[in-house]
């Protein structure tokens, strides 16, 4: 008699990140005009050097992290070689610090754009907007690369595009889609994985990289304060790497677990065990990811506190309850902390640019 297997119940395991490798080719490509043998440091974090040679090759994502990581100590440029003038070590920290501070995404990114031209003058960073669309357009000062093609040219601006847009992700703690991206060269191979990092809608050619997206979503306030900078630098710059990816965002799978029970959360033990993953698993990947449980927890207060004075007229007190404070003076507390002013003063300057 023949007997049934049964069916393994639960979601299926989750596959390992990767990265296709010509974004390793990429990223290492300044190490020509060093003459640098990129071997030892592929050898350094596990990989092998010969994968460099198959166009179909892949690595994991933490793996490539750990050697963006490597390159930019070993070279001491976070720039990895590839422009003109040399990206010193603390480049990423003032970046990420001169735009904290900013009052929406709009703000945030125009910092940014005067910052990357003190620093990089290779590359133009502008953000251009009207009514309904956005566009984020990076350019050339002078040709990066000796054909349009070359991976160093390739990469620079792909590197660029998503510093931006992670960082900018990571100031409003929520995605900021891409409707469409002109990259300004040819389909390359690692194209296949630009809907996990930028848009489902890439294109190909013309003198500059164009991303467009919605308008109102430069309006999106920033909700990092300097207390989350220090715990987002943990093993940065290369962290940049794993942030917002379709396939790597454990933050926000926790966020919307939350989101339906933000008055009674559940534990982070709870959590893991509803994403069938360990609690060290669950924790590890938040620290990648710059955050941790407690950060996503008060991030969702935050935006609840806001949207709620923003578009009620609800008594502060009330909504501090609602959010699980049971003395107002605490709600208080956390939102100068959060915004720079109390509850009270925030509502009436929003009324005040309103009116």
């Amino acid at each position: 008699m023949s007997m049934s297997v049964p069916k393994p119940t639960g979601p299926p395991r989750q596959r390992q990140a990767t990265v296709a490798i010509g974004f390793v080719s990429g990223m290492l490509s300044g190490l020509e005009a060093g003459r640098i043998d990129p071997g030892p440091l592929l050898a350094e974090v596990g990989l092998r050097p010969e994968i460099l040679n198959d166009p179909n090759g892949r690595v994991p994502l933490i793996d490539y992290a750990t050697l963006y990581n490597r390159l930019v100590r070993v070279l001491e440029d976070e720039g990895f070689g590839l422009f003109s003038v040399k990206l010193r070590s603390g480049m990423f920290e003032f970046l990420c610090r001169s735009m904290i501070g900013s009052r929406d995404l709009e703000e945030a990114l125009a910092r940014a754009s005067a910052f990357l031209r003190l620093v990089l003058p290779d590359l133009i960073l502008e953000i251009v907007k009207d009514d309904i669309s956005a566009r984020i357009e990076i350019s050339e000062a002078a040709m990066i690369g000796p054909t349009r093609d070359h991976p160093r040219r390739v990469f620079a601006f792909e590197w660029l595009l998503r510093l931006v847009q992670g960082l900018s992700c990571w100031l409003v703690d929520r995605s900021v889609p891409l409707d469409s991206v002109q990259f300004p060269y040819a389909r390359p191979p690692q194209a296949t994985d630009y809907a996990l990092i930028y848009t489902e809608h890439p294109h190909f050619g013309g003198d500059r990289l164009v991303a467009r997206l919605q308008s109102h979503l430069l309006a999106l306030p920033v909700r990092r304060d300097p207390e989350d900078v220090s715990l987002f630098l943990e093993g940065a710059p290369g962290k940049i790497a794993v942030l917002y990816r379709r396939d790597h965002e454990m933050a926000r799978q926790i966020r919307d677990m939350l989101a339906a029970s933000l008055l009674e959360p559940p534990t982070l033990e709870e959590v893991a065990d509803r994403l069938h993953l360990s609690l060290r698993t669950v924790q590890r990947r938040l620290k990648q990811e710059g955050s941790s449980y407690r950060a996503v927890k008060a991030g969702l207060r935050r935006n609840a506190a806001l949207s709620m004075i923003e578009k009620s007229a609800r008594p502060i007190s009330d909504i501090a309850l609602d959010l699980g404070y049971t003395e107002t003076s605490a709600f208080f507390r956390a939102f100068v902390n959060w915004t720079g002013e109390a509850p009270t003063s925030y509502r009436k300057r929003l009324r005040a640019l309103t009116s």
